[in-house]
């Protein structure tokens, strides 16, 4: 077995590797950004270094300062995670060179299968058919146009060295190819080091699928079963489960022989995932993912197998100690991802913060694999993951029902999250009876009155006006000769509190600060920012004319890029903020007349 493990990654999968190696007596080794000092992957691990930078790039992404980490504490093994380097051939490399165990597929295997142009060729040889696409990095948008002039809107732009729906954007029509092309190459960037794209039919109505597969370096390599992971939100997981609802056994089998036909054209070791778009009672091969999936504890659950201990096992060279007759599948799994965002609307807008109350879930066949806990701040310039939530039943029903159950005891306050809009797909008959797709959250689901818990309530109806200080509606909770009740209560407006204390002036010593929008400039000409991050692009100069809807600026926020539209039609008469530049939630960065 390993002797030190160095975890390259931050947050709730760090967390998750770190555990396994307590439990196998492996010593671990975590390295964190400025922002990450406090962060519970350094609590918990034996040992942390400090990359410096706070952006990925300058920390997480910083291969020379990871490696001289692994020079500096001694580990014998580098577990890259998902994101940042786990799918990079180049960091591979430069840890298998120096006689470091990577914890992960050979440096050939990923070069073949991280690249996602080269994996669709890998596929094709091994007689596993691709979504239709252009095979080969798009060099310019025109290529874009031209594909889908041959093979019909909408295509897909996509991320060769991505995944998780980072760098994958939907175009429609030829003159959203340019500004889609150059969104995805910022994106993947940023997220993966790399801006290679590539080009794919984009299918209306598939269900995303995707096969677990593990294989040692002694010529073994099984699939231990599927999961569904069609609930997304800009091509991004929000619920996964498995097995898949409605997925017939014989397409079950012929899924599983060829994700390892496709694993063993390549040369692949250890964990790895195929995806598949499943439509039609057809599958096609979607790409090779060539490392741990955040959705990896459904398989867990009802495998009763720990994935990162047998990474952990393969990379130290042992054989797997099971075949593929004895992988067995039990029960239902349902795993709900808990992002920052705020799904207020269907928005899904980002939502970094500091989380100032967190309390977790428990009970019969509850799991909560978590990044962050009570006080841990989530920063703008890393992934909004903040735990995930898995629940076990004996069905698919009793999965469900346990979810929304343990969904209601999860508190997490001080930043918006995803649970409310992952209670109303749970709850939706659409989903309970398992006739959702990968474009259903966006395209079918009403979110309309999805509001955000965690935050400042949401505007209640205005009712009386007690001393000047309009009142309202609020649910709290009260208690009556001992009893306990949730009633509803007239308040003082806590937006008129707020105006009111600003009104009267900053406090002493106070910094000059960037104006903030009010309720009055709502559709007033007042465009300011939701969230906190950076502007990638303004669109607009002085003296514009702009439409309603139109898009001001972009904004990077999380590793999300985010459209800042105008709420009202008009010129423009004042541009506040310009590229690079750092902006907080209701910061007015352009005025419209």
């Amino acid at each position: 077995m390993l002797k030190k493990v160095l975890i390259a990654n931050r947050g709730e999968i760090a967390v998750r590797v770190i555990r396994t190696c307590r439990e196998l007596g492996v010593a671990t080794v975590a390295v964190y950004s400025k922002l990450d000092r406090d962060a519970l992957h350094v609590r918990l691990a034996d040992e942390a270094y400090a990359l410096g930078g706070q952006t990925a790039a300058e920390s997480y992404l910083n291969t020379e300062a990871i490696l001289d980490v692994i020079e500096r504490s001694g580990a014998d093994a580098v577990h890259p995670g998902y994101g940042f380097f786990s799918e990079n051939t180049d960091f591979a490399r430069s840890i298998t060179r120096r006689g470091v165990t990577f914890v992960g597929p050979p440096p050939e295997a990923i070069e073949i299968m991280g690249d996602k142009i080269s994996s669709r060729h890998a596929a094709e040889r091994a007689g596993v058919s691709g979504v239709p696409g252009r095979s080969e990095v798009l060099r310019s948008a025109d290529e874009v146009i031209a594909f889908g002039n041959e093979a019909g809107w909408p295509v897909a732009i996509k991320a060769a060295f991505g995944g998780g729906g980072r760098g994958m954007k939907v175009v429609s029509a030829p003159d959203q190819a340019p500004e889609a092309l150059e969104s995805a190459k910022r994106e993947s960037a940023a997220y993966f080091g790399r801006d290679e794209c590539y080009v794919e039919r984009y299918l209306a109505w598939p269900r995303h699928v995707e096969m677990q597969i593990i294989a040692d370096t002694h010529g073994t390599t099984l699939w231990l079963g599927e999961r569904d992971c069609s609930a997304q939100r800009r091509h991004q997981k929000l619920i996964e489960e498995s097995p898949a609802p409605n997925f017939p056994d014989d397409i079950r089998q012929a899924m599983g022989e060829a994700s390892v036909k496709v694993a063993e054209a390549c040369g692949y070791v250890n964990a790895g995932t195929v995806e598949f778009l499943y439509q039609d009672g057809e599958f096609f091969f979607l790409e090779m993912n060539t490392r741990l999936q955040v959705e990896h504890p459904v398989t867990e659950l009802v495998t009763g197998l720990d994935l990162v201990e047998w990474q952990l096992r393969v990379a130290a060279g042992e054989p797997l100690g099971f075949s593929q007759e004895s992988v067995r599948r039990d029960g239902h799994a349902i795993e709900v991802r808990i992002n920052a965002e705020n799904p207020a609307g269907g928005a899904f807008t980002p939502s970094p913060g500091t989380i100032s109350r967190f309390v977790a879930p428990g009970g019969p066949g509850v799991r909560l694999d978590a990044g962050y806990g009570s006080g841990d701040t989530l920063s703008q310039f890393y992934d909004n993951l903040v735990a995930k939530l898995v629940v076990w039943g004996p069905g698919r029903e009793a999965a469900r029902r346990r979810m929304l159950r343990a969904i209601d005891e999860t508190v997490i306050e001080g930043v918006a999250t995803t649970l409310p809009a992952d209670i109303a797909i749970l709850s939706h008959p659409d989903f309970i009876s398992g006739e959702h797709s990968t474009n259903w959250v966006e395209e079918a689901l009403d979110l309309s009155g999805v509001t955000a818990e965690g935050t400042t309530p949401p505007p209640a109806p205005t009712g009386p006006t007690v001393d000047d200080v309009p009142r309202v509606l609020r649910e709290v909770t009260a208690e009556v000769d001992g009893r306990r009740y949730q009633v509803k209560l007239w308040v003082p407006d806590p937006g008129e509190v707020a105006t009111a204390r600003v009104a009267s002036g900053p406090a002493r010593g106070a910094g000059p600060t960037r104006p903030k929008a009010t309720a009055s400039g709502v559709g007033s000409g007042t465009v300011a920012v939701p969230m906190q991050g950076t502007v990638i692009k303004v669109l607009v100069v002085e003296g514009d004319v702009v439409e309603v809807g139109q898009t001001v600026c972009v904004l990077e926020a999380m590793k999300m890029e985010n459209n800042v539209n105008a709420e009202r039609a008009g010129t423009v008469k004042e541009v506040k903020v310009s590229a690079g530049e750092s902006v907080g939630p209701g910061d007015v960065i352009a005025v419209i007349e």
